[in-house]
């Protein structure tokens, strides 16, 4: 499976970003972000840190994210879309949004330079619905919000002690004033044009 996101991740830097998108400004430092975490999920391969096993707790929002990027299409065609101008469930959004899917569903230690990443490409991905008119991107950008939850929350409840600086309790509540806060930023981005 890694091998695979390796792929996809080269495929979306190489293939989608420097050749198909070579008219849009800064498609070399996008295509840059993918062919980094194409290079962390190598290294991640090479290392074994991420070992995906059924993580039952988050199994069924993990399926939901990894079904989601089929979504993508729909929403292009009711929107009068056709190929190739559709987004598809292999372009950078919805990609990042299975990736987030498997993480929940099937790994118990998260690699957190990939979420890193993968939060930096949601806000990259909320300036791309209005920007060049991709309101499929809103599923990711309102999708990593809970998952960034997810996973800061599993950290810290596995990772730190009641002795850390600061404690859990204290963590948790940051985690929840970051998410909500970031929530609120996309919520705010998405809806500006529809209160115009």
């Amino acid at each position: 499976m890694k091998c695979y996101i390796v792929l996809l991740n080269i495929w979306i830097a190489a293939v989608y970003y420097l050749y198909f998108c070579r008219e849009r400004p800064y498609y070399g430092a996008t295509a840059l972000i993918w062919g980094i975490m194409a290079a962390i999920w190598v290294y991640d391969a090479a290392t074994g840190y991420t070992s995906f096993e059924r993580n039952r707790r988050h199994e069924r929002t993990g399926l939901i994210f990894m079904l989601l990027p089929l979504a993508f299409p729909l929403i292009s065609a009711a929107r009068g879309m056709q190929f190739p101008m559709m987004a598809s469930p292999v372009m950078p959004s919805s990609v990042a949004l299975f990736t987030i899917g498997f993480m929940l569903a099937f790994s118990k230690r998260v690699n957190l330079f990939i979420m890193l990443f993968l939060c930096h490409w949601a806000i990259v991905g909320v300036s791309k619905i209005y920007c060049y008119d991709i309101p499929e991107d809103a599923l990711f950008a309102c999708a990593i919000v809970p998952a960034i939850y997810i996973f800061l929350h599993e950290y810290v409840s596995t990772n730190m002690s009641e002795h850390s600086k600061p404690d859990p309790k204290t963590a948790n509540m940051l985690i929840i004033a970051l998410c909500a806060a970031t929530g609120i930023l996309f919520a705010a981005i998405i809806a500006q044009p529809l209160l115009q």
